[in-house]
């Protein structure tokens, strides 16, 4: 299996790109990894790494995407650039079966539809990323911010494909599967939402459980939670942010007593294993569903470790057949392409 990785564009590239393509490596023996980005910057860092030479090849490419730069003018005038590049050999060569990136999320996306295009019969991809729950599993959001507006066919659809990801992908046995709503009676909620209740409990692919409040999302009572890009984005970007102060809080209260210290340093296993659990980079990135090859968006802040679990997730889509199972669930129902 060939798997592009984007390397320039993160907060960490290209090391951490390139530290966790090699780690996926040793993971998967079938795996070839095909790095783009600026030839002599790659083979500099890779001077000395000890890897099979034969499943790692370098696609030079000298332009970076910026954050700031609007999608459409990359689309047009940095085709060089890392995820370009990219993006049209995965679009063009039928032996490559995904890309992973850790550059710019609009550019992505764009470039995803642009060039790439959609699985027959989807109205539009949709970003399904993960979080730990307080049981021990992960929730799946989708989506997560590539769709600000949606439709409750849309909504429907999001559901689809976030539960076959779950269950083919994730190994969740019959995701529960909640809608976001601002209260939990089945008539809470806009038009949209009210349309979309009546449409999921129609759908035999997903096992519907109800609405859900945002206050409910680590329960751990719910698999997946389907929601529109704007209320997905600030409830991800909320609980993330959330975890990131109160471990900061905790630190900064253990430092402030004696006490605190020698207790704290008693619980210093228990406190190291909360810290991983709350770690996003221990549950890779958001893969773009929907997309006619599989594509896996990793935090602009990722990690080598996190970078690995993106290649890992593209991995796992590619060979569990997934887009193959949604394009079959999205045909029986209405609504099939806008």
């Amino acid at each position: 299996m060939r798997i592009l990785i984007d390397c320039f564009g993160g907060d960490h590239s290209p090391d951490a790109n390139i530290d966790g393509a090699l780690e996926a490596l040793n993971r998967f023996p079938d795996l070839t990894v095909m790095l783009t980005g600026d030839e002599a910057v790659l083979r500099e860092k890779l001077a000395g790494r000890a890897y099979d030479t034969d499943r790692v090849e370098i696609i030079h490419a000298p332009q970076v995407i910026g954050c700031d730069e609007k999608p459409t003018d990359v689309i047009r005038l940095k085709r060089d650039s890392s995820m370009m590049k990219a993006i049209m050999l995965l679009r063009d060569r039928d032996d490559i079966a995904a890309l992973v990136s850790t550059g710019s999320t609009g550019a992505l996306v764009t470039g995803a539809l642009v060039r790439i295009g959609r699985l027959r019969g989807v109205i539009r991809p949709a970003f399904c990323p993960l979080l730990p729950t307080m049981n021990g599993g992960i929730v799946g959001i989708c989506d997560s911010g590539a769709n600000v507006e949606v439709t409750s066919a849309m909504l429907r659809q999001f559901a689809v494909m976030a539960s076959l990801y779950m269950e083919n992908v994730c190994g969740v046995a019959s995701p529960r599967t909640a809608l976001l709503n601002v209260g939990k009676e089945p008539g809470k909620g806009d038009t949209i939402r009210q349309e979309a209740y009546s449409l999921l409990q129609e759908t035999e692919e997903v096992h519907f459980s109800g609405n859900m409040e945002s206050r409910e999302l680590l329960t751990g009572d719910y698999d997946v939670v389907v929601c529109d890009g704007f209320s997905g984005n600030v409830l991800v970007k909320s609980v993330e942010g959330t975890a990131v102060e109160l471990l900061k809080k905790l630190k900064k209260d253990i430092f402030s007593r004696t006490l605190y210290k020698v207790g704290a340093l008693l619980m210093k296993r228990m406190f190291e294993e909360e810290k991983r659990f709350m770690n996003y980079q221990n549950y890779g990135g958001s893969v773009l569903l929907g997309t006619s090859k599989v594509v896996v968006k990793g935090h602009g802040s990722s990690k080598a470790v996190a970078v690995t679990k993106c290649i890992e997730q593209a991995y796992r889509m590619e060979a569990s057949g997934l887009n193959r199972r949604i394009e079959a669930a999205l045909a029986k129902y209405e609504h099939y392409e806008e």
